[in-house]
């Protein structure tokens, strides 16, 4: 009720579907622009790269200091809390001061897909967790393992990539490397 009115049918549905929005995963996040208006669209498509491949080992550190780090849907920092896209954006920013979009999805139309054999530490890989490419993902760290931010058990953690729900649901990796600049990295660690 509203001022001793009860709410009409319409207006229960719009809160379901505003409530079910909110629920669902970190890809459908309402996007913030993270370019500035006056850049073209264009711009905001091009492919993002790591100027040093050193930076990989860096974000893999970065990406373990927020383990046990809390869930929230939306989440971009550490203080208030992350999800998925969000904790890959932060890291990427504290190690490269480049800014990636919110979103899973764009963030994977930003990244060049590598096999899944390839994957090195500080790529990215990516999952189908709502019926659409893209929708979860995380950061590889190497040794069949990723650190994400998943809504369920709210916090930042470490997964085997061939945990029984992770696996069936692998879509793709990309990595965060410009492709001469992956073909020259010496990666030890």
């Amino acid at each position: 009720m509203m001022d001793g009115k009860p709410l009409r049918p319409r207006t229960w549905q719009a809160a379901i579907m505003l409530m079910a929005a909110m629920i669902s995963a970190c890809s459908s996040t309402p996007q913030r622009h993270w370019t500035t208006s006056d850049q073209s669209e264009s711009a905001r498509n091009e492919r993002f790269e790591l100027p040093d491949a050193g930076q990989r080992e860096q974000i893999v550190l970065s990406a373990f200091s927020l383990l046990d780090t809390g869930y929230r849907f939306g989440g971009r920092n550490p203080e208030a809390g992350l999800d998925c896209s969000g904790m890959v954006s932060f890291v990427v920013e504290q190690v490269s001061g480049q800014r990636l979009p919110h979103n899973a999805a764009k963030i994977a139309a930003r990244t060049r897909p590598i096999p899944r054999e390839a994957l090195e530490a500080g790529d990215l890989v990516f999952f189908n967790t709502q019926g659409k490419a893209h929708s979860h993902m995380g950061i590889y760290i190497g040794d069949g393992r990723f650190i994400h931010a998943p809504s369920s058990r709210g916090k930042v953690r470490v997964e085997l990539m061939d945990n029984r729900y992770f696996a069936t649901r692998f879509d793709g990796a990309r990595t965060l490397l410009g492709e001469e600049t992956r073909l020259g990295s010496d990666s030890t660690y």
